[in-house]
């Protein structure tokens, strides 16, 4: 075995074995001169479902692309042990899923495209887990129906689930996703929330989030980061989501309801 191989495979260990999945320590990201993310720190847990919150603009998306190494910002972002920037993009890869707000169409079928979530792992052959692991995927989702056509004969909603599928194909132990639920309908968001959170209690994966919608993230987030100018403006569970954070965030007058538990935010 050589010294390369023993270093990722202690690395790998260090994060099976620490609670601490992720660690973000004064994260800061400007566009040309522009601020857009300012000293984010916080950290994500085994298993655990984090869900970002904010105005538009606030810097959501740019803090997702900086968890996964796609933007280079200041500060220090780690997985377990390792330094997001001293790692390559195919061993990001292997550990983080990443979910876009857009999703690109091309003539692919959909199982062709799920199985592209496997090239991290594949070397020079597909060998039959990386196609049972699109099949297993394939399942979950419910996409048995959609699984030869292609993509350009898709809705944006079943567009949608087949790129949450892809980057599940690529068994991360971190899911970044930028508003998944855009484009699906009240049934499949709830679905969708539903799945990952049985995959996060189930398989230990940490799920992280960047959402519009406040009522879901209080029927599902273990903890909420509310953002506006770039920066934390509150951070906990479901505690934080009070009428004077949320005017404060987003500039408008709510009332909040408790139903199981959990505060259900309705108009003013």
């Amino acid at each position: 075995m050589t010294q390369n191989m023993r270093w990722k495979m202690t690395q790998k260990m260090r994060i099976t074995q620490n609670q601490k999945m992720m660690l973000v320590k004064d994260l800061s990201f400007s566009y040309n001169s522009k601020e857009v993310l300012k000293k984010i720190s916080f950290e994500v847990k085994e298993g655990e479902m984090v869900f970002i919150i904010g105005p538009n603009g606030s810097g959501k998306s740019t803090l997702l692309k900086c968890l996964n190494g796609i933007l280079k910002g200041k500060g220090a972002v780690y997985i377990g042990e390792m330094d997001v920037r001293r790692l390559s993009k195919r061993e990001i890869a292997k550990i983080v899923g990443y979910v876009p707000q857009r999703c690109e169409v091309n003539h692919l079928t959909v199982f062709d495209t799920i199985l592209l979530g496997r090239r991290p792992h594949i070397g020079w052959n597909i060998e039959q887990r990386d196609i049972e692991m699109v099949k297993k995927v394939i399942r979950l989702l419910n996409l048995e129906n959609l699984s030869f056509r292609r993509l350009t004969q898709l809705s944006g909603g079943e567009l949608q689930m087949v790129t949450i599928a892809r980057a599940l194909a690529q068994e991360p132990k971190i899911l970044l996703l930028d508003e998944p639920t855009n484009n699906l309908d009240l049934k499949n968001q709830i679905e969708v929330m539903r799945i990952l959170g049985e995959i996060a209690r189930k398989e230990g994966i940490s799920v992280i989030t960047a959402m519009h919608d406040l009522n879901l993230a209080s029927l599902y987030a273990d903890r909420i980061i509310m953002l506006k100018d770039s920066r934390i403006i509150a951070m906990g569970g479901t505690e934080i989501l009070t009428t004077e954070n949320i005017e404060r965030v987003y500039d408008v007058r709510v009332s909040i309801l408790q139903h199981e538990g959990k505060p259900l935010i309705l108009p003013a």
